[in-house]
């Protein structure tokens, strides 16, 4: 923190403070606990009590943090050494160092077996004992951080860190993001999309109504935003012409056309029509009042609830079915709203959204010109939906296996049909019948297409329908569905020949045979990675679902260019571009919030990592980087121990403690403007990062690749 920054949080402490002491204006224990809510509350407590009343002043608090905050490196080394120093001694014993290094996994939420903690305990107490004496002094603690630098570095910034609220990620720039020529550059598929989509409004909005002068402003008005709603209500389902714009992908188009934010432009053409409707009907609605009040054959409720003055061009239906389709609009704009479609009730949008074929149809009745638009579009659209039912209901295929993974995530595995083919990071929808014999739910395939026997969806339980998913298979009756045991030994022998891996057996893994169909596959973004050069794959929780499937794709594509020397166990990879891929390098991160949540993909990650074994002389081709937003961040004093710890240990096991991979875990959430300029120094060629996660960290590592002239790709299939 700068200076401004202490002054400010010594005087948020000093108002905290106040609110929490009572009139003696100190703070006990127990009070000192509940504001801090850290398990190292005692310690700091005993530590701040420096007269041994029992409680805390307000000088004593403020002594010690003006200590920590403007204290000099020696100085906040000593306080951290007293934290150490349990019972005061003067040096800490390996008990001591465990019931430190104990709170500190909990405080950062990690989970390790006893005899795990004794070996973290041990790895940091035997490296900072120097002088094997049994106890670690505060010249030998001293001499030990000196050879972690990045710890050395916090305390040098503050040790206040010990108990600084956690800050929010920042991102500042100079210039507005809208205004600088890498936004524009990474964007200009889709403002040239929309700026034609905005003239072609404002020409027809123009002709429609100069067409209705002599009938006043108002038909005017409402007549030209007619027109435009004759085209939007058309190009909106265009927009959803998933298997069209997944061939579309395999085309020079996908250079020209904005193809991979088609759900972006979807929403933002909604919008349009909900603006266009509402401007539509109140200048239909003026203009009857105007009729009214000037002796007109008919009253404002006959205009709009009857059809009496034959307005329309079907049975004089225009205003009765004009009231119909605004309020079915505004219902289908409400449930779409993102706070609907990810707070747990999915099924509502769904639903609610089939009202376009309503809309659809009213459409027709409604205006006279419509169909005209409507006919080829509705055409293609209809055959989407034929092929796609045809396909899905002949295709008709089984769960065959189900793993409930931590954190409430489903693995299906599915019989794959053979005819059944797609490519990396492609999606499908998946309707069961015996969770909803109608809903079809889209999520992404987390296989490779070159397993053949079967795909892989990883579904984590957030709404109504994936819930139902998660708890069908948890039913003991289903045990009755599993093969007998010679039946289910000689599955097993096949699945481990397979060369695919596998996910752990475990005491909720089961065999089954549940009818499902399947819908797809379509393309997403990420079919454009084996033509990148420097490929980053970014995936947040579930997110790493598509990456899942690619990495294995890569992996295999790797060892396939890989050559071996028939006179050594030399190995190498051919630094030649060819037509199936031309990575050079791909880097993947995963984030995840807690531990358990690795052990969704941590046997495939295993595999990715034993197949590059051997160091490459050009430096490996897959590096990965895991992050526990979790866990305590490495500028966070209290972590200091506990992260020494891991590191030391990782080094001496070769494998991380929380994971078990060879790549360390890191914990907090990553610094992207670090991460980024790493890469960037690598030069590996032209940096196209894939994320996959929520929209809140989509924006800010949009804004760090728009920064370093990175090409940025979201997944998005909703």
């Amino acid at each position: 923190m700068s200076a401004d920054d202490d002054a400010k949080w010594l005087e948020w402490v000093t108002k905290q403070f106040e609110n929490i002491a009572g009139e003696d204006k100190e703070i006990n224990l127990e009070e000192f606990k509940t504001a801090l809510k850290s398990f190292f509350a005692e310690r700091f407590f005993t530590l701040f009590d420096s007269d041994g009343s029992g409680s805390i002043s307000l000088d004593e608090l403020l002594k010690a943090l003006n200590l920590l905050t403007h204290g000099s490196e020696t100085d906040k080394l000593r306080f951290l050494f007293q934290v150490y120093d349990v019972d005061g001694s003067g040096s800490i014993d390996p008990d001591e160092l465990r019931i430190v290094l104990k709170s500190c996994l909990r405080e950062s939420a990690i989970s390790l077996p006893e005899e795990k903690l004794d070996d973290l305990t041990m790895a940091l107490f035997e490296s900072a004992d120097k002088d094997n004496s049994g106890a670690i002094t505060f010249e030998e603690l001293k001499e030990e951080l000196e050879n972690f630098p990045e710890v050395m570095e916090n305390l040098t910034i503050s040790a206040a860190n010990w108990l600084k609220p956690p800050a929010t990620e920042k991102f500042t720039r100079q210039t507005p993001r809208y205004l600088t020529p890498a936004y524009w550059h990474n964007n200009s598929r889709k403002l040239l999309f929309m700026c034609c989509y905005i003239l072609v409004n404002i020409f027809l909005f123009t002709f429609a109504a100069l067409k209705h002068v002599d009938a006043g402003g108002w038909v005017m008005l409402a007549k030209g935003c007619g027109q435009c709603l004759n085209f939007n209500c058309t190009f909106i389902g265009v927009l959803m012409l998933r298997r069209c714009l997944t061939w579309l992908r395999a085309t020079w188009v996908v250079r020209v056309l904005p193809l991979d934010q088609h759900v972006l432009l979807h929403q933002l053409v909604g919008f349009a029509i909900f603006g266009l409707s509402v401007v539509h009907a109140i200048a239909h609605l003026i203009n009857f009042v105007n009729l009214t009040f000037s002796g007109g054959t008919y009253q404002l409720w006959e205009y709009l609830f009857t059809t009496r003055p034959g307005i329309g061009w079907i049975y004089g239906t225009a205003s009765i079915t004009g009231v119909i389709l605004l309020l079915l609009i505004i219902l289908m704009l409400i449930c779409s709203s993102t706070f609907v479609r990810r707070s747990g009730h999915f099924e509502v949008f769904y639903w609610t959204h089939l009202s376009y074929i309503w809309v659809w149809s009213l459409l027709v009745l409604h205006g006279s010109n419509f169909w005209k638009w409507f006919v080829v579009s509705g055409f293609l659209f209809l055959m989407e939906k034929i092929v796609g039912i045809t396909v899905s209901r002949i295709g008709g295929t089984q769960v065959v296996e189900v793993n409930l993974l931590p954190s409430k995530v489903t693995h299906l595995v599915i019989k794959r049909s053979p005819f059944f083919h797609y490519k990396p990071g492609d999606y499908v929808y998946v309707n069961i019948p015996a969770i909803a014999k109608y809903e079809w739910h889209p999520f992404t395939i987390s296989s490779a297409p070159e397993q053949q026997d079967t795909i892989w969806l990883h579904i984590r339980s957030l709404g109504q329908w994936t819930n139902q998913l998660y708890e069908y298979f948890r039913q003991p009756e289903l045990l009755g569905n599993e093969p007998k045991r010679l039946t289910r030994n000689l599955r097993n022998k096949k699945h481990q020949k397979s060369a695919q891996v596998s996910t752990k057996l475990s005491d909720n893994h089961r065999y089954c045979n549940i009818k499902c169909y399947i819908d797809g596959p379509y393309g997403t973004p990420t079919r454009t990675i084996f033509t990148s050069e420097h490929a980053v794959l970014i995936g947040a929780g579930i997110g790493i679902t598509p990456f899942a499937s690619i990495l294995q794709s890569i992996m295999y594509r790797y060892r396939m260019r890989k050559q071996n020397c028939p006179n050594c166990s030399y190995s190498w990879c051919e630094n030649v571009k060819d037509n199936e891929m031309s990575l050079r390098k791909v880097d993947f991160i995963w984030i995840n919030r807690d531990q358990k949540s690795f052990e969704w993909f941590v046997s495939l990650l295993t595999k990715l990592e034993m197949d590059q074994a051997d160091e490459e002389p050009q430096g490996r081709f897959l590096e990965m980087h895991m992050y526990m937003t979790s866990a305590l961040s490495k500028n966070d004093m209290k972590a200091l121990g506990l992260q020494m710890a891991l590191d030391l240990l990782a080094k001496k096991e070769n494998r991380d403690s929380i994971t078990g991979l060879r790549t360390r875990t890191q914990p907090g959430r990553p610094d992207w403007a670090k991460v980024f300029q790493k890469i960037a120094e690598e030069r590996k060629g032209k940096v196209h990062v894939f994320f996959c996660g929520s929209p809140v960290l989509a924006k800010t590592i949009k804004a760090q690749c728009e920064h370093f002239g990175f090409k940025f790709y979201k997944e998005n299939f909703q």
